[in-house]
């Protein structure tokens, strides 16, 4: 599998790949990019102008010729030029600023539509990375690289050009020192653009990183590990900044080079001027023209150089977003014409018919010919032994994985007959950690069903038992939900709350008890026993009480189904369930030894 942030494989990515993902953010631009080089011309064309305009006002000073005709033109060119100039300045920077946006709203739609497995397969940190820093890059490479790499090649070859119509001399001396300074960047430009790229892979890296660890924070603290994770952390971090120094030092030498190259010139072209000046073989005017010239390639050298060290960032920046662009998404083939079914009224809500699933190519199954029915009505709990399977079955039923072979069927129809969205409309589900989005309690509460009503609200709140403590905040249901304004214990009751909302015909609770206060654990029982008499609740258990409360216990081991029935029937009749039955008997004990304590 392909790691983001490899470099390695970053570069190894076809440059033609990354110039298709470049051109496919500039391509619907191409109407205000031709405006964009149009007005860089004609404001190159002003400056290239005004040389000509200064020496039609010498000559004019020396023949005591009228001066209004000069003055006249070079205010023109002024007033033309700077035009052009802002009007381009403004409307690239408007256009790199929607190529952003556009890159931006690309990636986070692709991020989520993307499989489960394609998401969770890499760091969080650097795929945000790729969204936030990497984009920038392309602000410069999809809007004014290119037009500037025009603009810059037409500038410099006009520059040349009217410099040769002023004295073929001279220009041979400039020529030969822009001949110089063109070698030196070929050979410096791509090692300055491998040091940026490397530089910005390392700061995905940090991202990911960092961002693993502040999720982490109390167990670095409780580790101890503060400095520890600090320093890893900060080994890209300095990585990035060696990286980039590499880079600001080519930089510095390449153009304190090509600068003096043209002050070199400059001062040859001086010279050499004056004397043929003295000799009557160049006019004063000329030789003022020549040097403003001159003094003026370095405008378009420099905006040469910059716009290709530019488009290259933006192709190494193309590369990366192209691993968010290949993320694989979930598709809904031949389910466009289906109509959502009803809810079953008898019969089971969920089948499994022979599934095997496996979480990639190659890989050894998770789950092997698993045959399961879940009754419309009741509890159904799944226990086994770790790495038997038990999320497994919950990816498949929530359509995460999809079956390698056999089928999954939702009110006796095949998954491959539903949409994703109908699926997961008619199911709830709470994770063992049971994450809370960004937002207030309302938010949170209203995430899946947002036009619920304040009496449903006030309904669920009552049924997870959170009424009185959502009443003593100050802000109520407006509260940001944070570790400060409510407990671990009740944040999982909020998503609890969230999940029964509108009541779904399948509630899948992951290990919902498996770390909770008592309080936390009654209302999720009370929360199952009437769901259960109305629908379908699936629980992965950890917890004694939940166990033996389900009205069918489906027993796992290495992704098959061990056994099944209610708890009497299988401590009678199975080992390994009177084992797993036993740990957690012990595992409550030791709990309520360490709450008595």
């Amino acid at each position: 599998m392909r790691v983001m942030g490899d470099p390695d494989q970053n570069t190894a990515a076809p440059t033609t790949g990354r110039l298709a993902i470049l051109w496919s953010f500039a391509r619907p631009h191409v109407p205000a990019l031709a405006l964009g080089l149009l007005l860089a011309l004609v404001g190159s064309a002003m400056s290239l102008a005004t040389p000509m305009v200064t020496k039609w006002v010498l000559d004019a000073l020396g023949a005591s010729a009228s001066l209004t005709g000069p003055i006249v033109a070079l205010a023109v060119l002024l007033v033309v030029g700077s035009l052009a100039w802002v009007w381009q300045w403004i409307l690239l920077g408007s256009l790199g600023e929607r190529v952003v946006l556009e890159a931006r709203e690309s990636m986070v739609r692709r991020l989520f539509t993307a499989k489960v497995q394609s998401v969770t397969a890499r760091p969080s940190g650097e795929l945000v990375a790729r969204v936030t820093s990497d984009t920038v890059l392309l602000r410069e490479a999809a809007s004014s690289s290119i037009i500037g790499l025009v603009n810059g090649a037409i500038m410099l070859t006009g520059s040349l050009v009217l410099m040769g119509v002023l004295d073929l001399v001279l220009l041979s001396t400039t020529v030969a020192a822009i001949t110089v300074v063109a070698v030196l960047f070929a050979v410096l430009m791509p090692a300055i653009a491998k040091a940026q790229e490397r530089a910005q892979e390392h700061v995905g890296r940090l991202g990911g990183t960092l961002e693993t660890a502040l999720r982490a924070i109390r167990t670095v603290k409780v580790s101890r590990a503060e400095t520890r994770q600090a320093d890893r952390i900060l080994a890209d971090a300095h990585a990035s900044a060696e990286y980039g120094i590499r880079a600001v030092r080519r930089e510095a030498v390449s153009w304190t080079v090509a600068g003096a190259g043209i002050q070199v010139a400059i001062i040859v072209i001086l010279g050499l001027g004056a004397w043929r000046v003295s000799q009557g073989q160049l006019e004063v005017s000329s030789l003022i023209a020549f040097l403003l010239y001159a003094f003026g390639l370095m405008e378009p050298i420099t905006e040469l150089t910059q716009n290709v060290t530019g488009l290259q960032s933006g192709i190494a920046a193309a590369g990366r977003i192209s691993d968010v662009r290949a993320l694989d998404v979930e598709t809904d083939p031949g389910s466009a014409e289906t109509t959502p079914t009803a809810r079953t009224a008898s019969g089971p809500v969920l089948e499994f018919r022979g599934v095997t699933a496996a979480y990639g190519p190659g890989q050894e199954p998770a789950v092997t010919g698993v045959d399961l029915t879940i009754p419309a009505r009741g509890h159904t709990a799944i226990v086994g032994p770790s790495g038997a399977g038990k999320t497994t079955l919950f990816s498949l039923v929530l359509r995460f994985l999809e079956p390698q072979h056999g089928e999954v069927l939702l009110n006796q129809r095949p998954y491959r007959e539903h949409s994703h969205a109908e699926i997961r409309s008619r199911l709830a589900y709470v994770e063992q950690e049971a994450p809370t989005v960004p937002g207030t309690i309302r938010e949170n509460l209203l995430f899946t069903h947002p036009n619920a009503t304040d009496a449903e609200l006030a309904e669920v709140l009552e049924e997870v038992r959170l009424s009185e403590k959502i009443a003593e905040l100050e802000d109520g249901l407006d509260t940001p939900l944070s570790s400060t304004s409510l407990s671990g214990g009740q944040r999982q009751r909020i998503a609890l709350a969230r999940a029964i909302l509108r009541t779904p015909d399948v509630l899948l609770l992951d290990e919902a008890t498996a770390q909770v206060d008592a309080l936390t654990e009654a209302a999720i029982h009370d929360c199952i026993r009437d769901r259960a008499a109305s629908g379908a609740v699936v629980t992965i258990a950890h917890r004694l009480s939940t166990v033996v409360d389900a009205d069918t216990i489906v027993v796992l081991e290495r992704g098959r189904i061990r056994a099944q029935g209610t708890h009497d029937q299988l401590m009678e009749t199975d080992e390994l369930y009177s084992a797993l039955v036993e740990a957690l008997r012990i595992a409550g004990e030791r709990e309520s030894t360490m709450v008595t304590g």
